[in-house]
């Protein structure tokens, strides 16, 4: 099967147990969970059962082996993880407030995941890797930039392939060289992950049939639009289909997103049929919310396949 990689960050979550703003005074807190978007998606791989890997740093502490120890028992290739001593894994702690909304304070650009690590096991883990995943937050540095578009070249140059989700604010694309960056790794994408409005966010056309158009006149083969608890739209050359989301109880939606990302992405590269592999990925989506901590949820393929049919589903 193909091999996955992805870089980007690897840190913490530590949750505040009670409903309110921010953390302006002593409050209770549980964690610390692994976490870091690029972290969630590829244990998602592994638990699928796909060949991957991550590039990253984490400092010499607990939060790092913490997460090294997770992803390898998941079945994540850890060698592409770089162990900074001078600077601490990077942190998030987070608190729900009464509408769903969330508080964050962030400890990332400043942290060991603020950079990649270099030599001769990232090198290896590139040559190794038949599939790049991009996450849009991890492209925190011009040097985290420019390693993913060479990375990805690489990648396509060996007849590789490159999936994007952009997990992106449009306040984002306001930093120098933001947009450019973006478009540069659009132009290198086959398999395209928007959430909401970032289906436009990247096109010259604000309406969204023009710019799925657009995006598929670019050369992407194919677009997964993410529309939350409304369920995921499905675009390529021969046309589009529409899969809904799954009704459970929420219990912490950090998560879903890179777990359906994961998912998805396994099952598309091993050529499922598509209607299966976008069930599947919505049930991995689903399950994700339904446990605190963000990569609490992640399933094994056989939890996921058994959810989607108790729910009715045809897979």
């Amino acid at each position: 099967m193909k091999k996955i990689v992805v870089a980007g960050e690897i840190l913490v979550e530590i949750m505040a147990d009670t409903v309110g703003d921010g953390f302006r005074g002593p409050i209770a807190l549980t964690g610390p969970y692994p976490s870091g978007a690029p972290a969630i998606f590829i244990d998602q791989v592994a638990r699928i059962g796909q060949p991957c890997g991550i590039i990253s740093m984490v400092g010499n502490d607990d939060f790092g082996h913490l997460n090294i120890d997770r992803l390898a028992a998941d079945g994540v290739d850890v060698s592409g993880i770089g162990i900074d001593s001078d600077r601490p894994t990077g942190s998030a702690f987070v608190r729900y407030r009464a509408d769903g909304s969330r508080d964050f304070v962030f400890n990332i650009s400043h942290s060991a995941c603020g950079a990649l690590p270099k030599g001769d096991a990232v090198q290896a883990m590139i040559g190794s890797a038949d599939h790049l995943h991009v996450m849009g937050s991890s492209l925190s540095s011009p040097e985290i930039i420019a390693f993913n578009i060479e990375a990805a070249r690489t990648l396509r140059q060996k007849g590789g392939s490159v999936s994007f989700d952009p997990n992106l604010r449009k306040e984002i694309l306001d930093a120098p060289g933001m947009a450019d960056a973006m478009q540069a790794i659009l132009s290198l994408t086959d398999l395209f992950l928007p959430s909401g409005e970032e289906l436009t966010l990247l096109t010259r056309t604000k309406d969204e049939t023009a710019a799925v158009a657009e995006l598929l006149e670019s050369g992407i083969q194919a677009i997964v639009h993410k529309q939350g608890a409304r369920g995921v739209t499905y675009f390529d050359a021969s046309g589009s289909r529409f899969v809904p989301a799954f009704t459970v109880e929420e219990v912490d939606p950090t998560g879903a997103g890179d777990c359906f990302g994961g998912a998805f992405t396994a099952l598309w590269l091993r050529n499922e049929d598509i209607d299966r592999a976008l069930t599947l990925a919505a049930a991995a989506g689903a399950l994700a919310v339904t446990k605190r901590g963000p990569m609490e949820g992640a399933a094994m393929l056989e939890t996921i396949t058994a959810f989607a049919t108790s729910q009715g589903r045809r897979i």
